[in-house]
């Protein structure tokens, strides 16, 4: 059922998530924060998210003009976003592009080395957040919420040739 409607959601996606960008923060902040928070809460207590530990990062989606500096809170198993921080690298691109790299579509390296997506400022950093994004387990996502991603990635992949 998700499969064949996907084609649409995609669609619909381009149309309506540049409102995004009309959002308040502090509604993105409250609704980004807590989903966060919720869908990484395993990863949190493995300590995966350790390298953001009073350090800021920024996600940047940049064909939707929305960014978010995350870090993770010190002491503590809970990410916590702002609109404006004093950021030690960025990473950005396309909402397509996070799409792909969120459903595993595509290798976060091509991404990356294709300049489909960017990383800006400490790459150290840049890429250790990468490699943990890479060593994130779809498993420990609610299964609706991996089956949803996965199926929108499978559409939203470019056309070979």
């Amino acid at each position: 059922m998700l499969s064949r409607a996907a084609p649409f959601l995609l669609s619909a996606g381009e149309r309506v998530l540049p409102l995004a960008a009309h959002v308040p923060f502090f509604l993105q902040r409250f609704t980004l924060q807590r989903s966060l928070n919720q869908v990484f809460a395993k990863a949190m207590q493995e300590g995966l998210f350790e390298i953001l530990e009073q350090r800021w990062m920024r996600l940047q989606v940049t064909d939707l003009n929305l960014s978010w500096c995350l870090s993770k809170e010190p002491g503590k198993n809970r990410l916590l976003i702002k609109d404006r921080a004093p950021v030690e690298v960025t990473i950005s691109g396309n909402w397509r592009e996070f799409l792909l790299l969120a459903s595993r579509q595509e290798d976060p390296d091509t991404l990356f080395f294709r300049r489909r997506l960017q990383i800006a400022g400490d790459t150290d950093l840049g890429l250790a957040v990468k490699n943990m994004i890479d060593s994130l387990d779809s498993d420990d996502l609610p299964s609706w919420l991996w089956q949803t991603i996965e199926t929108l990635g499978k559409e939203a992949v470019p056309a070979a040739g």
